[in-house]
């Protein structure tokens, strides 16, 4: 078994296993699969210990390249962004943490986003390295996320999803649909679109499911509240916009709006506002409420 890696600044290891080429060295190679990155930013990571091979040993800028050695190294982003809007952790024991997490933050690293993550930030907090996300919610969303804090249980909290044995309710801001009657389930096929990033509402037997129902009524907007049976990336915000009410500051549906830095006075208006389950491991009721709240501009 290999050994475990420390965490550094909340952020895991990744790892490669290094593939047939002529390269004579771990760095000549590194170079050659990660163009994007200079070879004085490998240089520096083996110089400060970020680089290892796969008994934990430093790699430096002379070590052998051997095909299927495996190197793990720490990732790091150049200007990365930091959200100062707070997570708040409303429990957590030996087996379990549920984590509320604030708009912009993501759940884990992606993209330009490696170290000011949700995971990142549990990890410094509660210094727990076997902590693991159970489930996945949008950057832009806000809202509550559970963690497996155990390695020994988590296949029971995670067989939770698969088998809908956990009820999650979101909240969403969007304009009134006075033609339509609530509340009302919303079944579609759902496949990935274009750009790859974005999920398509096609024809076709239905392989996604929302429940929907109305929380408030006021002139300008609905507080919506939206019951995923099914779990399809961006599920919610294509049934909203498909319905005819994209839920506010949406940038993604129903159209792709040009790429821009985030707004946080414009956050998506959409929390996922509770989670309630039977405990797998006690056998208790468990049930969670973000204390997030989203706000109109008319409220």
């Amino acid at each position: 078994m290999l050994p475990a890696l420390p965490t550094i600044d909340g952020l895991r290891p990744s790892r490669l296993q290094l593939r047939p080429g002529p390269w004579l060295t771990v760095l000549d190679g590194l170079c050659a699969h990660f163009p994007q990155i200079g070879r004085a930013c490998w240089l520096d990571r083996m110089a400060r210990g970020r680089v290892l091979d796969a008994a934990a040993q430093p790699i430096t800028e002379h070590t052998d390249y051997r095909v299927g050695a495996e190197i793990r190294y720490y990732r790091e982003v150049p200007a990365e962004p930091r959200l100062a809007c707070a997570e708040a952790v409303l429990w957590a024991d030996e087996h379990l943490v549920v984590a509320d997490k604030p708009h912009f933050l993501p759940v884990t690293p992606s993209g330009g986003y490696v170290a000011d993550t949700l995971l990142a930030r549990l990890l410094r907090r509660l210094d727990n390295p076997q902590l693991v996300p159970l489930h996945r919610i949008d950057r832009a969303t806000a809202g509550l996320v559970l963690f497996s804090a155990n390695a020994q249980s988590r296949a029971r909290y995670q067989q939770l999803f698969p088998a809908r044995a956990i009820d999650k309710t979101y909240e969403a801001l969007a304009a009134p649909l006075p033609m339509l009657s609530f509340p009302q389930v919303r079944r579609s096929r759902l496949l990935p679109g274009q750009p790859f990033f974005r999920t398509a509402e096609v024809a076709g037997m239905a392989n996604s499911e929302t429940h929907i129902g109305v929380i408030e009524r006021h002139a300008s907007y609905w507080r919506y509240s939206l019951q995923p049976v099914t779990g399809r990336q961006h599920q919610l915000r294509v049934h909203m916009a498909a319905l005819g009410a994209p839920i506010f500051n949406d940038r993604w549906y129903p159209e792709l709006c040009e790429a821009a830095p985030d707004d946080l006075d414009r956050p998506l208006q959409l929390l996922a506002k509770s989670l309630s389950f039977i405990d797998p491991v006690d056998g208790r009721p468990r049930h969670f409420e973000s204390n997030f709240r989203l706000t109109a501009a008319t409220d």
